[in-house]
């Protein structure tokens, strides 16, 4: 039987807008996020789970698991109400609180620097990460969040998901808010968000030897649909375009060629400034981490003629019928789960971190009763265990982290789809008391901590 690492790192990992709440409170900005409306099917997120106020609680949570490991996101406009000009101490104080709360309690923090919520400010005046301006920002805010909590913080993130700025994600997340959505338009903001990560990777490798900074993407195994040379061919380049292009800026700093070759041939090289590139060139990366929840089979007669590699996922995918998924399609994949993290480590030979993964599914609380979710027991154990053949055939696999295993509403904003081994008594439209309440793979989840993934 293989045994995990005595270091190996259980937890959980958030961002600030599912969870916070106090959209208004001591000094906050607003965020994008901060003034979209609640839906039919969402929340809005001005409350979250509130953890704003309730994070010892749930810390407390945590710690009862016996995780070792929390990663969050610093609200970029609540420490920076502009993301430019002064800052909030009072932001920055109630994150000085959080990391103290978390080291008593024997948790390391992980800070993920950016998780979509550009401060309302820079999105309504400069349009994003489309502007080189509001690069220059992130870097003076991420530069100051280093020099606040480095001292305490050992592992960082820049970006989550950054390879979601190389597909349509890239006008979704980076605060884009006005323009034609162009593919030119996409290519910049894909190439400053690989600037702002490399000059704050390079500072801390410069400035701070103690902390480790690494790469994050969101991940899926793709599989041609059929035995179509085709679909293989939609895949492997769509896998170059969209995961590796990225993967070796992470860890070499330099473009894919083909993907270089693409940009001359569709007039997008003039984004490659020599500046830029001589900056990204330094990027090195201390361990590669990643999310993964589901896989995706390929169909390339799906793909409209004349279309960029970066968009074709959003064409060519079909359901796989081997496998069952969730009510919203995202197919449950333990194997696809072991590939990436073997793809990972043999293209990277660096320490690889899951840092995000989980299962979604409509839960409700019938104020009695633990919820019986025998299926998220079901799906977090056959992961760990394709986590632990990895590491049997030569993966450095640093840890684990599940997603919002206290219960947050989904990207959407969605509360009834629900990742947690804790409930959060709320709905999308009625706060109700946000009281928490462990379902049977808490206890499930206590004991394959408590026993470092032996007994599962």
């Amino acid at each position: 039987m293989i045994k995990l690492p005595n270091n190996f790192f259980w937890g959980n990992s958030t961002s600030s807008m599912q969870t916070e709440g106090a959209f208004d409170l001591d000094g906050k900005g607003p965020s994008v996020y901060d003034v979209r409306p609640a839906q039919k099917d969402a929340s809005d997120w001005k409350v979250a789970i509130d953890a704003y106020h309730r994070y010892p609680e749930d810390i407390a949570l945590m710690k009862d698991l016996g995780m070792n490991f929390y990663r969050f996101q610093i609200s970029w406009s609540r420490v920076q109400p502009k993301g430019e000009g002064e800052f909030n101490q009072k932001g920055i104080k109630f994150y000085h609180d959080l990391i103290d709360q978390l080291l008593k309690a024997g948790i390391q923090p992980m800070i993920c620097l950016y998780h979509f919520d550009m401060p309302l400010n820079q999105a309504n005046k400069y349009n994003g990460f489309i502007s080189k301006t509001v690069v220059d920002n992130f870097v003076i805010y991420a530069k100051k969040m280093i020099q606040e909590f480095g001292d305490q913080v050992k592992y960082w993130l820049t970006f989550n998901e950054q390879n979601l700025y190389s597909s349509g994600g890239g006008f979704d997340y980076s605060g884009y808010q006005q323009g034609e959505r162009s593919l030119h338009d996409l290519y910049q903001i894909q190439h400053n968000v690989a600037l702002a990560h490399a000059k704050i990777a390079n500072y801390i490798h410069e400035f701070f030897p103690g902390i480790q900074i690494g790469g994050m993407q969101a991940l899926h195994e793709l599989y041609p649909a059929t035995t179509n040379p085709k679909d293989q061919q939609v895949v492997r380049k769509y896998k170059e375009f969209t995961t590796y292009n990225l993967l070796q800026l992470f860890t070499t700093g330099e473009y894919s060629k083909e993907v270089v070759a693409f940009m001359k041939e569709n007039h997008l090289d003039d984004i490659l400034d020599p500046n830029d590139l001589a900056q990204i060139s330094k990027t090195r990366s201390d361990f590669i981490s990643f999310s993964y929840y589901t896989s995706a089979a390929l169909d390339s007669t799906k793909v409209p003629v004349g279309t960029p590699p970066n968009y074709w996922a959003d064409y060519s995918k079909v359901p796989n019928h081997y496998l069952n998924a969730n009510e919203w399609g995202w197919e449950i994949d333990p194997t696809g789960f072991y590939n990436v993290i073997m793809d990972l480590s043999n293209r990277t030979r660096l320490p690889i971190f899951p840092v995000e993964n989980g299962i979604g599914v409509r839960e409700s609380w019938d104020g009695k009763h633990e919820i019986n979710d025998q299926y998220r027991i079901k799906y977090h154990r056959e992961h760990l265990e394709a986590l632990k053949d990895a590491i049997q055939d030569g993966a450095n696999v640093i840890g684990y982290l599940g997603w919002g295993l206290i219960d947050i509403p989904s990207s959407q904003g969605n509360v009834d789809k629900r990742y947690g081994v804790v409930y959060v008594n709320r709905t999308n439209h009625d706060l109700l008391d946000l009281k928490r309440i462990p379902k049977e793979s808490y206890h499930w989840l206590k004991q394959v901590i408590h026993t470092n993934g032996e007994v599962m």
